[in-house]
């Protein structure tokens, strides 16, 4: 059997260079709240709120829920959410999608096997579904003074899951992996989950974009819409209407930059008001 050629390996690689990215944060991520054999714990408590290297970090979502419940409001776990909170904002809320919540890990696969055993099941939901489950669930803690999604959240159920084998963490995962592989295409991330549909306005205006190389350079082709989590935030890109994404929706997954094989995207860092072309983040071959 003829060997794969080290030219052939590197150019498989690159064109799943965002992928593998991704992949390698969120597993770091989600082992740093594990006790490891020669290292210990990284990181203490769990995605909501949690403390790195004596630094603490609290979800700002989760803190909006708290102070709508009339929880108390400590000084470290407000500063801990005004941190993240700013991270996001500034770099684009819905990386968390995709670099961080290990829930992304559970809906791509699922995404790979409908492709891989081409199911065409796909009930059609609204987008705006998120944004209305996201506002009951403020109105919930605001009714009730508690955590209203925090009790069935999945990230939450996922980490349970990894460190007590949760019952309820295992149903529910298998669940919104049935659901994303059998009934809706991406429904789940794409159009239910109110964590989305908070990193996407808290991000909005975000500075890591997706942006065209140069004017007219898109062939048209469509194949990174095909594989984009949000298709329709790369729609003015393709058509030539815009040149960067703009859109809330945006994961920065970088899944069109590993599709697209003429180079006509980028991902950009754009620090300056009204400029779009910003700071390459490209991995050159």
């Amino acid at each position: 059997m003829r060997m794969p050629s080290i030219s052939s390996a590197q150019d498989f690689l690159y064109r799943k260079r965002w992928l593998y990215s991704r992949r390698i944060v969120q597993v770091i991520i989600l082992l740093s709240f594990l006790t490891l054999p020669g290292i210990g714990r990284i990181a203490d408590g769990n995605l909501s709120s949690s403390t790195w290297f004596g630094v603490g970090l609290t979800d700002p979502y989760v803190m909006l829920q708290s102070w709508l419940a009339g929880g108390p409001m400590f000084l470290p776990a407000v500063a801990g959410a005004l941190l993240v909170g700013a991270f996001y904002a500034l770099f684009g809320g819905r990386i968390y999608c995709s670099w961080v919540c290990p829930i992304n890990l559970v809906t791509d696969l699922a995404y790979c096997l409908r492709q891989k055993f081409n199911i065409k099941a796909n009930m059609t939901m609204s987008r705006e579904l998120r944004a209305g489950i996201l506002l009951l669930s403020l109105v919930l803690c605001l009714i009730t003074g508690t955590l209203a999604w925090e009790s069935i959240n999945p990230i939450t159920l996922f980490q349970r899951e990894l460190l007590w084998g949760s019952a309820a963490g295992a149903t529910i995962l298998m669940g919104l992996f049935l659901f994303d592989l059998l009934v809706s295409r991406r429904g789940w991330c794409g159009h239910l989950c109110p964590v989305g549909a908070f990193y996407a306005y808290l991000g909005r205006y975000g500075r890591v974009r997706v942006t065209a190389t140069t004017a007219g350079s898109c062939s048209g082709c469509g194949s990174c819409i095909k594989v984009c989590p949000e298709p329709h935030v790369l729609a003015p890109v393709v058509s030539k209407n815009a040149s960067a994404v703009t859109h809330g929706d945006c994961t920065r997954c970088g899944a069109c930059l590993d599709q697209c094989t003429t180079g006509a995207l980028n991902m950009t860092l754009d620090l300056k008001p009204g400029n779009l072309r910003g700071i390459p983040i490209v991995v050159k071959k």
